[in-house]
């Protein structure tokens, strides 16, 4: 069955530079500052005891989520991490590759690449940096063709009014998967994601600011 799977999967995951994308886009990008993810008072609690909030919804073809967590950095610090995307395959296990492709006013484009058992996802985002206004958002660069349907997501980085030492971070993702992929590939790319960002981001980031 395995062997079957690997020779399968090539025809029909195919990212290409060369390519554009089928679509131009099949989740609404943010448009603007993404809002703030309001946290009840069970969910508040668990954020100041320094732990990750994560609010997820898991399909077939993909899933979105949100993850709100505390990290003991200020917010420069906190940005140095999240967009030092070379060191993304160092950090975060199943992530093999990163490449910044191109940079452009504003806009920086990154390819990802995974491969577990055989089977590669690669993939290409378009990223709108506004972190003078403490938030970066996403989307594919539809200008390449990636493994993935669609992806449009966001960062959102904000200090803490009581302490500028302690920083609040707001990971979203919504995430398509394109035709048939594995279960283990989902896990990794949906499942895990937002577990992973929570964990690596504040351990680089309090590591970063208390070396």
């Amino acid at each position: 069955m395995k062997i079957l799977l690997l020779l399968f999967l090539p025809t029909v995951l195919a990212a290409d530079a060369s390519k554009p994308h089928p679509h131009r886009g099949t989740i609404a990008p943010f448009v603007g500052a993404p809002a703030k993810t309001d946290l009840n008072a069970d969910e508040l609690a668990k954020f100041l005891a320094d732990k990750p909030v994560l609010k997820q919804t898991s399909g077939e073809k993909g899933g979105q989520g949100v993850a709100i967590f505390r990290v003991n950095a200020p917010v420069e610090t906190v940005w140095s991490v999240i967009l030092d995307y070379q060191k993304y395959p160092k950090w975060i296990g199943d992530l093999d590759e990163t490449e910044i492709y191109r940079r452009s006013d504003g806009l920086l484009f990154v390819r990802f690449k995974t491969a577990v058992m055989g089977v590669e996802v690669e993939w290409f985002i378009r990223h709108t940096l506004n972190t003078d206004k403490g938030y970066v958002t996403w989307t594919l660069d539809y200008d390449r063709e990636s493994d993935l349907e669609d992806s449009v997501g966001y960062w959102r980085v904000t200090p803490s009014k009581k302490n500028p030492e302690v920083t609040r971070v707001e990971y979203s993702v919504n995430l398509q998967l394109r035709g048939w992929v594995p279960g283990f590939i989902k896990k990794i790319l949906v499942d895990q994601g937002l577990e992973d960002a929570t964990s690596w981001v504040k351990l680089q980031s309090e590591s970063r600011h208390r070396p």
